[in-house]
């Protein structure tokens, strides 16, 4: 099974700022549901407590949170302590080809430097922000590249991005 990190990134690496996206992207926002549909999806407390309440859990995913808190809960969750606990979790989906890490930074950057990750979809948005919340450095020569998506800022989508999907080569 492959285990995909999902991310949207400015140019100087920011993903949040306050627990809270900084950018509204609707198209991207489309684009993140349907492609983590049906997947498991795993996350840190914190980034799964910046969802808004409506939307949580993430419907028709396997939601698994990763927390220090081991008395921590949440309704349609599954809560585990460890990386490798929510990768145990996470393929107990056999009907899943792919698992997706969705955030927050200490998530992927822990992801990365345990050499777990297979693919990366990241959203370059074509801006600098100030945000206390950053992607790791990634270095690109270790992966393949294929754009899948370049969308010029319109009324709906305030600034330009491009989707990539990065696999690990070989």
């Amino acid at each position: 099974m492959k285990i995909s990190i999902i991310v949207a990134i400015s140019k100087n690496n920011v993903i949040g700022k306050d627990n809270q996206l900084i950018w509204n992207l609707p198209k991207d926002m489309k684009f993140f549901m349907d492609t983590t549909l049906n997947h498991p999806v795993i996350m840190g407390r914190k980034n799964f407590e910046s969802i808004p309440e409506k939307y949580r859990p993430l419907k028709n995913r396997t939601n698994i949170i990763i927390t220090k808190n081991n008395t921590y809960k949440a309704d349609g969750c599954l809560v585990v302590n460890t990386i490798e606990d929510s990768l145990t979790k996470a393929k107990e989906d056999k009907t899943a080809k792919e698992i997706f890490v969705i955030g927050g930074g200490q998530i992927y950057r822990k992801f990365l430097e345990e050499n777990l990750v297979d693919r990366m979809y990241i959203t370059h948005i074509d801006e600098t922000f100030e945000g206390d919340t950053f992607f790791p450095e990634i270095d690109y020569k270790n992966w393949s590249s294929n754009e899948i998506i370049n969308h010029k800022k319109d009324i709906k989508n305030p600034h330009d991005f491009r989707v990539v999907v990065y696999n690990k080569k070989s």
